[in-house]
């Protein structure tokens, strides 16, 4: 008689085995008492899944989001029972917010002490029950690898967050070793969108020809069709305005493109938004809608491959139900070309008026240091292909105006849940899921202050990223919202420190600068040490200013006339008696040289 012995493996590396089937190379974490068996795994499996030890557990939520985002694939993080848990949930939130798919790991004390009040033991599950698509607690060591790709599929299926707890000594128990990954070459094929019929198209361009100033808001979901939204752009006479996710997919460079809506905004895309009379959104997410959809009445037309998405911003005078690009494409095939409109034309004027404004702020010398030419230095080093993480406040305005991004970039900010912080995270992610590539992590000092003790992650793992700090003291973007509030400042200026001593004493290189005559050969020194293969750091003491905020500027058509004023709520502590002209406005920020709408109209022989 024969008897047959089936090969056992511990659960926890089975489970970790499931994680690289789909097509997982790191983790992030850090270490607790409760997810030693997962810890003693990763130990196992260190050939085929590198463990990144990040300081703190936000910070490894945060760089699992981004990887997600940057990749499209499902980012992995974990925590340790009880604190190491709920540091998780604010990178979690994140990528719940962003539609990002991402694995969280949490640890649970052993079963058997479970129920009894045991040392850092809490019901998790409960804890994560808004942030996640999926949330279970492993209940038998042989269901782990079960669970997680389970947990796994459903993260992609609803682009989310899912979370599996696992009591500490499951990890250990010895399982049959056997094939639990379910992942296969469909998980990764592309599927078709729906697509907008003829009927729909034919009467989408009827809309079109009936308006007088169409405007497209373009969302992400243009994916790799902007080339084609720029053709359609041009043949139907019709700017673009985007939405923050969507820069880089339509080139700066286009005339049509305006750039961005609302406060991170160009004055052409909020001027040319507040005098439209037909919004046209592509693909697009726009959570600051009642913001700029509210200011006046025009008709909607909102092309998205997600019905649900419908009259989510906006009540719709007509929905289609398409991928973006497709319908982009069918338009094209089904359009005639539109002779050359004065609106067009005073789009277009309005966008290089702005770009030409921007590029003297960039091109001047300050002393002390402003913040624009710090971005010229940053489009002189930048590889083509580079990546940049970009940390939450008065630098996501300024790179949405300053930074050049095209399709061949990566990038990824915190949007929707907009949690500082991410900077670090984010580069971390982006040069672990792309070696080869150059990398950027631009933070202003307050969002830096909160997780730059992962500097050291960098250091440890010798990852080239070149740490870009705007450093002035201030919460500057919650300051410059106080300046438009009837109070004084109250809580927005934070202590200065030496970051370019404290990466030092990290033994990471550093820099710091004060004027821009300092700027290139920090730049070129930031080169030669992160080709070298190692991080960097500059730490950029800027002034305080504010950049220009367009969003003030206010139009009303009335009786067949333009008109444009500044809000009144435009530094709201203002004595009473001061009112503010736009020339005024422009001035304040060095903008003599910009144009008001209604001059651009009447330019270009605008009727209205």
């Amino acid at each position: 008689m024969t008897v047959t012995t089936q090969k056992t493996i511990p659960a926890s590396v089975a489970m970790l085995r499931v994680i690289e089937s789909w097509g997982v190379d790191h983790i992030f974490g850090y270490p607790g008492g409760s997810f030693n068996s997962t810890m003693n795994a990763l130990n196992i499996e260190k050939d085929r899944l590198k463990y990144i030890q990040i300081r703190h557990e936000q910070v490894g939520a945060l760089a699992a989001a981004a990887d997600a985002k940057l990749t499209g694939k499902i980012g992995v993080a974990f925590g340790s029972a009880g604190p190491g848990a709920t540091n998780l949930l604010t990178g979690l939130y994140d990528a719940k917010e962003d539609h990002a798919p991402v694995l969280a790991l949490i640890g649970q004390v052993p079963s058997k002490n479970m129920n009894y009040n045991y040392f850092q033991e809490f019901a998790e599950n409960p804890m994560f029950s808004d942030v996640a698509v999926y949330n279970r607690l492993v209940m038998t060591p042989e269901s782990l690898p079960y669970v997680v790709d389970k947990a796994i599929r459903e993260a992609y299926k609803h682009n989310g967050v899912a979370v599996v707890v696992i009591p500490n000594d499951f990890g250990y128990v010895e399982i049959p070793d056997t094939p639990y990954s379910s992942s296969s070459p469909s998980d990764r094929k592309k599927v078709a969108g729906p697509v907008a019929t003829d009927e729909e198209v034919d009467q989408f361009l009827a809309m079109v020809k009936d308006a007088k100033r169409p405007v497209i808001h373009v969302g992400r979901g243009i994916k790799d069709g902007g080339d084609k939204l720029v053709e359609l752009s041009k043949k139907l006479q019709i700017p673009i305005v985007m939405t923050g996710l969507a820069k880089g997919l339509v080139p700066d460079s286009y005339e049509g493109n305006l750039g961005m809506a609302n406060r991170a905004a160009s004055k052409a895309a909020d001027e040319i938004m507040a005098v439209s009379d037909l919004v046209i959104a592509i693909g697009a997410d726009f959570p600051f809608a009642n913001l700029i959809y509210r200011t006046h009445d025009f008709k909607f037309i909102q092309i998205d491959n997600d019905e649900a998405q419908f009259g989510r911003h906006h009540f719709l005078d007509f929905g289609i139900w398409s991928d973006a690009t497709a319908f982009v494409e069918k338009v094209i095939a089904r359009s005639e070309t539109v002779t050359p409109t004065p609106f067009f034309k005073a789009a277009v004027a309005d966008m290089a008026n702005w770009q030409a404004y921007l590029d003297v702020l960039t091109n001047r010398d300050s002393d002390p240091l402003e913040f624009e030419p710090i971005y010229k230095e940053i489009n002189r080093i930048a590889e083509d292909d580079a990546v940049f993480s970009i940390d939450v406040g008065d630098n996501i305005i300024n790179s949405f105006r300053h930074l050049n991004l095209t399709p061949k970039n990566k990038w990824v900010i915190s949007a929707l849940f907009a949690s500082m912080g991410s900077g670090v995270p984010g580069a971390l992610a982006g040069q672990l899921s792309y070696p080869d590539r150059q990398v950027f992590n631009i933070s202003g000092d307050g969002a830096f202050s909160m997780v730059m003790q992962d500097l050291i992650t960098e250091k440890k793992y010798q990852l080239p990223i070149i740490n870009i700090i705007t450093s002035n003291a201030a919460l500057n973007f919650i300051k410059s919202e106080q300046d438009d509030i009837p109070m004084d400042y109250s809580g927005i200026f934070i202590e200065d420190q030496d970051f370019a001593m404290i990466a030092q004493a990290m033994g990471i290189e550093s820099i710091t600068v004060r004027s821009s005559k300092e700027l290139p050969a920090a730049f070129d020194k930031a080169l030669e040490v992160t080709k070298a293969g190692r991080p960097f750091l500059i730490d950029a003491k800027i002034t305080d200013k504010r950049s220009i905020p367009v969003e003030e500027l206010e139009l009303t058509i009335k009786d067949g006339k333009l008109t444009e004023t500044i809000s009144a709520s435009y530094d709201a502590s203002r004595p009473a008696s001061k009112e503010y002209s736009v020339a005024d406005f422009f001035a304040e920020y060095d903008g003599q040289s910009l144009k008001t709408l209604p001059e651009l109209f009447e330019e270009n022989g605008v009727e209205l």
